[in-house]
């Protein structure tokens, strides 16, 4: 296994932080619109470089008359419709079971990688506190 550099290792574990919080704010865009008539289900679109938005503060756009979606400010473009799901007679593809799914599985990512950065600062710490 190859040596990785603290700093790749932090940034690493904050990407992924970030990934797991986009796809939860995703998925509350979707369930806040479960009812609304032609709604389509979004995701985050992780093809384009994150590096970019990684740290970015959350911002409110209108995604139907009356309701509001979380999306990561500037991220307009990093979202995209989900393909493969069936439609209802009112036009929205919004499925509870799915996104309920999706958000237990990114708050786990999250919990993961938050776990893993707090061992890496308690490392911290105590190599400090041993060199005094």
């Amino acid at each position: 296994m190859g040596d990785m550099s603290d700093a790749a290792l932090v940034s690493a574990l904050r990407r992924e932080m970030s990934r797991a919080v986009a796809r939860q704010v995703a998925s509350a865009g979707n369930l806040a619109n479960l009812e609304t008539p032609g709604f389509r289900a979004k995701e985050p679109d992780f093809s384009d470089t994150l590096a970019d938005k990684v740290g970015t503060p959350l911002s409110m756009a209108a995604t139907a008359p009356g309701h509001l979606q979380g999306a990561p400010a500037g991220a307009a473009s990093s979202a995209k419709e989900s393909e493969g799901l069936s439609t209802r007679r009112d036009g929205n593809n919004v499925q509870l079971d799915r996104e309920l799914l999706i958000m237990a599985q990114a708050s786990a990512d999250f919990s993961k990688a938050q776990t893993a950065l707090a061992a890496k600062f308690k490392l911290v710490r105590y190599a400090l506190s041993e060199g005094r």
